[in-house]
Order: C-alpha cells, then structure tokens, then sequence
C-alpha cells in the first residue's frame, strides 16, 4: 500500500489485490462483505447500511478494543460497479472535521500473455479530498494508514476466500 499527499487538499491510497476488479468493488459496497473486513485491527464494523446508488446514502458505525464508538456516513455520487465509485465522508465525532469526497478506482491487470497463469490483479486507487490542507494534515497525523493496511489485509483474506 502506498499514501501520498499530491496538492494541497489530497491524499492517494494505492493498494493491488489478487482478484477480479468485480469481486473488489463488491467487497467495497456490499455490507455483508464489509462487515468482515473494514476497520483497523481491534475494531468492528456493527452497523453497515449502503443505499448504492447516486444520492444514496451509506452509513457506518464501528465498535473499538475499549468500546470506543465511531460513526461515518456520506451519500454515493458516482457508481459505476466494477469501476468507480465516489462518495462524501463525514464522521460523527468530527476527529476528520468537515466533509470529505472519496473516489476509488478500480483497474485490472492481468499478468503478461506469456505468463497467462499469473493471476488476475486489481488495483484499487482511493483519492480522499479534504476540506483544507490542515485537515488533510490531521488524517495523516491519525493511525488511518495503519488501520487502512489492516482493513486490506483482512480484504486479502476475504478476496482469497471468493476467488477459490
């Protein structure tokens, strides 16, 4: 997994996958797939409501080590399945003030045709745009990346477990 912060306002998640870009993009809006896998390592998804679709909304509300509560929702503006998909990002307790717009991209690449047993890749690529600067400043001072590699390592798993 890779994190850059290009501009003034963005950060760019980068992370590769070893499964079709469809069973990506399931594993990033169906919520009985998410429930296995969102969240940082302690934490637990215990509410997980997606209206997919441009002006649905999508809710979630993860559960801590220490029973610490965190809530985040926004609404979709962008699905395209297996593709792309964007949507706004609050949270409840405002630790990432202001509203966020979050744009992933899913792309294939498959080994070379002489190779053709290598198996199928996706890469994910997630563009948060923050409010300012200073809060995309705060998000990098957090423990998001970490909880983002354990998240996706918990996806790896999950991909493992469909693609068999």
């Amino acid at each position: 997994m890779t994190v850059s912060a290009p501009g003034a306002r963005d950060l760019v998640v980068v992370r590769s996958f070893d499964a079709p870009r469809h069973l990506v993009f399931d594993a990033l809006t169906r919520p009985e797939l998410l429930v296995r896998w969102l969240g940082a390592q302690g934490w637990r998804l215990v509410e997980c409501e997606v209206d997919l679709r441009p002006g649905g909304a999508w809710r979630f509300v993860s559960t801590g080590p220490d029973g610490q509560k965190m809530g985040h929702g926004g609404h979709y503006v962008e699905v395209v399945p297996g593709e792309r998909l964007a949507y706004t990002e609050s949270y409840d307790d405002q630790w990432v003030e202001g509203e966020a717009l979050v744009t992933a991209e899913l792309a294939e690449s498959g080994g070379p045709p002489e190779l053709p047993e290598l198996p199928e890749l996706t890469v994910l690529t997630t563009t948060i745009r923050f409010p300012s600067r200073e809060v995309r400043e705060a998000a990098l001072r957090s423990p998001m990346e970490s909880g983002l590699a354990h998240g996706y390592a918990r996806l790896d798993e999950i991909l493992e477990g469909l693609t068999a």
